[in-house]
């Protein structure tokens, strides 16, 4: 299985916030109600904070970002990375975790070990464990440095302006939407109002505004984030940048400008020349002194297809058990609150429990005992197919959930099951694989857990004839 935690092209830490789930409730015994006010009246309190929370594991990527040649090195320096205007940013992300949010979202200030600053768009998700509450926090950090550090050059002096421009670490666009005003008095002097409304019964005007849009200038970034020669390539083949799938984003950008707004931002998806799909976090803004015509305006676009891609991975991680691949108990509970609430007439459980995986870890080591339950995960991926799903609920505990499934159809999931755990063991060799299972099947929506309980009390009944069975033969 690829470590996806090393290979995301993101910073990544994993942290243990238990012991500040402990003290934020010890402080709400207290009687402590406004955290972020109250953390802010001391200092201290937030470093207390700070203190509390333990860094498991940090990827190479972070490792590349803070210039440090390992994690102990990264681990015994913290004090050099976390200082001085970092602790702003704190008070806002505890706040959020006292709120119950399931994680944070947050800008901050850390410093490389060299010393350099480090301006950083924090994202940060509790993942599901059932151990101990917060104790597996993961924070994906993008390094914004280099757009912050062009935006105080560009407030810091006007008479830089052009080289701002073409030096920026984003891409910018000067672009003239005169005649997109035109077009918009037109239909003001028509009486439109409803400007939506217009656009859907009218969706060519979208494509008209396209066509009328005058490029008058983008910088160097541009061109090398479009892979593009020259500005004039890739003026001309705006059409493979702005695809049809630009085309909703776009209109929502009119119906903004159609209300006045002449500043708004939208994330995007553009292409390069290459044709690579680019996620896209875009700002537009008409200049000043240029509102009674738009015929200048500036676009900005800043590739976040890194961040994309790790909020891609959080949101994987929130759903699924890494090690079997399997779904997670929490997206189970979810996916059976949604039956309960959908009144789903039928439903089928099978549910199973590895067998002798303790006596495997006890046997041969942790790394045993996970390549049986990686195995597992590998057989109940091939066995079940959507609308199904099977999902790790525990150590070595699963449930398949079956919506639409009678007794005879799931009987014949848990025959498929064993057919491939067979296969399995055979390709495999070493510990073989061997599971109890139980079943039911329930035709009352309102007796949906009913129904797993009973799955779970025939799962038990077959494990204890397991173990008579090889007891017996012991």
């Amino acid at each position: 299985m690829p470590d996806f935690f090393e290979a995301t092209p993101m910073a990544l830490w994993l942290e243990d916030y238990s012991a500040l789930h402990a003290q934020f409730a010890r402080w709400r015994v207290e009687g402590v109600t406004d955290l972020r006010s109250w953390l802010l009246q001391d200092r201290d309190r937030l470093r207390h904070c700070a203190s509390l929370i333990r860094i498991l594991r940090v990827n190479r990527q972070t490792l590349a970002l803070f210039g440090a040649r390992s994690q102990p090195e990264l681990m015994g320096r913290l004090a050099d990375v976390l200082r001085d205007d970092t602790f702003e940013g704190l008070a806002g992300e505890l706040d959020q975790l006292w709120l119950g949010r399931g994680g944070f979202q947050s800008h901050t200030v850390n410093y490389s070990l060299a010393g350099r600053r480090l301006d950083l768009s924090l994202k940060a998700v509790v993942l599901a464990d059932e151990r101990q509450p917060w104790d597996r926090v993961l924070v994906a950090m993008e390094d914004v440095t280099p757009l912050q550090d062009a935006r105080r050059r560009a407030q810091a002096s006007e008479r830089d302006a052009r080289e701002f421009f073409q030096q920026a670490p984003v891409s910018l666009w000067v672009e003239d939407f005169s005649a997109i005003k035109r077009l918009f008095d037109e239909l003001r002097e028509q009486d439109i109002s409803d400007f939506r409304t217009f656009l859907d019964v009218h969706p060519d005007f979208i494509d008209r505004c396209l066509q009328e849009i005058r490029v008058l200038d983008v910088n160097d970034y541009t061109l090398g984030l479009f892979k593009a020669e020259s500005r004039d390539q890739l003026i001309e083949r705006l059409s493979d940048v702005f695809r049809e799938e630009s085309r909703a984003t776009f209109a929502e950008q009119l119906i903004d400008l159609w209300h006045g707004r002449l500043f708004h931002q939208k994330e995007v998806q553009n292409h390069t020349l290459a044709g690579d799909l680019l996620h896209i976090h875009l700002q537009l803004s008409v200049f000043q002194g240029h509102e009674e015509d738009w015929s200048l305006v500036l676009v900005s676009l800043t590739d976040i297809t890194a961040r994309k891609k790790a909020e891609a991975y959080l949101e994987y991680l929130g759903k699924h058990d890494v090690l079997t691949q399997l779904k997670n108990r929490s997206y189970f509970v979810d996916e059976l609150g949604r039956l309960q609430r959908k009144r789903a007439p039928l439903v089928s459980f099978i549910a199973l429990d590895l067998n002798n995986l303790k006596l495997a870890n006890d046997e041969g080591g942790h790394a045993v005992g996970d390549d049986l339950l990686r195995r597992f995960g590998e057989v109940l991926n091939k066995a079940v197919d959507r609308p199904c799903q099977a999902a790790r609920i525990g150590g070595d505990e699963f449930v398949v959930l079956l919506p639409g499934y009678d007794e005879t159809a799931t009987r014949k999931v848990l025959e498929n099951i064993h057919s491939l755990i067979e296969l399995n063991n055979q390709y495999y060799g070493g510990i073989p694989l061997s599971f109890s299972a139980g079943e039911s099947t329930c035709r009352d929506p309102a007796a949906l857990e009913q129904a797993l309980r009973d799955a779970d009390r025939a799962l038990y009944e077959d494990k204890r004839r397991y173990y008579t069975t090889h007891e017996r033969r012991h």
